[in-house]
């Protein structure tokens, strides 16, 4: 979260991507650092201990989110949305 917060700032697009498992803390996170609106992009824990090819799988999950996500906030100039993956 803090280095999506600082590039920001800098005016580049950012997306901070967590597992599940940190949801509330990734939450809790942007709320301490004034940002509140930001929500990141969930994939399914764990991460550590997959394959190479079950990291590939949970990228592209998400990867039409991600994209979505930071160009649609920097075309129109307006924050990033909240995730729509953290329903499933």
């Amino acid at each position: 979260m803090h280095d999506t917060v600082k590039l920001e700032r800098l005016g580049i697009a950012a997306l901070p991507v967590a597992t599940r498992e940190f949801m509330t803390a990734a939450r809790a996170q942007a709320g301490a650092l004034g940002r509140a609106d930001l929500d990141a992009v969930y994939v399914e824990h764990p991460i550590q201990d997959q394959t190479p090819q079950e990291i590939a799988a949970k990228a592209e999950a998400v990867i039409d989110e991600i994209v979505a996500r930071l160009t649609i906030g920097a075309a129109s100039g307006s924050e990033l949305a909240p995730s729509e993956a953290v329903s499933k």
